[in-house]
């Protein structure tokens, strides 16, 4: 199977977020019920409704393709290419009427990132990452695409979704993070990587997430000039642990990476 044209993968990709920004639009700030899933994590009529969207586009043009969602599972998983799909990337800040979430768009080849997209549906920034080429920035309040250049630790600006999502001693190696770091804000979810692409922020640190979670991330903000891997500097895979450390100057890389690797 060969690899898709970029201009396919672009159209593909915008068109199934626009489908999941339709799905998703109505339901903002509107009354719905919330439902928890196994694992505790809230789950919505938007949600779903926004994956299906999704799929039924993806689908539509690349019929032999996988596709991976957070709410409907594995589709054709033995496929080379496969479409990882979080349609509420934050939906504890989407059902507070918070647009501090993202609906995220990746294609893996062979399980390695091709293609990652967030899209913000309610203020309309868009972040288009394809391996290989610049990332690219659209949205109503501007912004230049590029990490900024910080090449310490104490001058950075560090974010992190929830302070629970750690376990055992992630914690504490996070608290040491934080103490290096000039400051911390809280919340964010996938909008704190397009942030960071866009260079208003310069470290995050995040554990427990899935594949559906960090996929998209990596072109956008390798795109940007940024890095990201595990806590221990490894490149992230489909059986990764969870742990996720993004940069916007590679200087910090290993700055972090001494702290986080335990």
């Amino acid at each position: 199977m060969s690899v898709p044209s970029t201009d396919a993968l672009l159209a593909a990709g915008e068109a199934a977020a626009a489908a999941a920004a339709a799905a998703i639009r109505p339901y903002f700030r509107a009354s719905l019920a919330v439902e928890q899933k196994e694992d505790l994590s809230p789950v919505t009529l938007a949600d779903r409704a926004a994956e299906q969207a999704m799929r039924a586009v993806l689908a539509e043009r690349f019929p032999a393709h996988g596709l991976l969602g957070e709410e409907f599972g594995h589709e054709r998983p033995a496929a080379r290419f496969c479409w990882v799909l979080d349609p509420i990337d934050g939906t504890r800040a989407f059902i507070t009427g918070r647009p501090l979430f993202g609906t995220l768009i990746a294609l893996l080849d062979a399980g390695r990132p091709l293609f990652g997209l967030i899209d913000q549906p309610i203020t309309g920034e868009r972040w288009l990452g394809l391996a290989g080429y610049p990332t690219r920035f659209s949205g109503p309040f501007g912004g230049r695409v590029g990490c900024r250049a910080c090449a310490a630790l104490s001058a950075a600006e560090l974010s992190c979704t929830l302070p629970d999502m750690f376990r055992g001693d992630q914690a504490a190696r996070f608290s040491s993070l934080e103490s290096a770091c000039r400051r911390i804000t809280w919340g964010g979810d996938c909008y704190s990587y397009g942030l960071l692409a866009l260079g208003q922020i310069d470290v995050i640190a995040e554990a427990s997430l899935k594949l559906w979670d960090w996929a998209a991330l990596v072109p956008v903000v390798e795109g940007a000039g940024g890095r990201v891997t595990d806590w221990r500097g490894r490149t992230l895979a489909p059986d990764a642990t969870g742990e996720v450390l993004a940069v916007g100057d590679p200087a910090l890389l290993e700055q972090a990476l001494a702290i986080l690797g335990g």
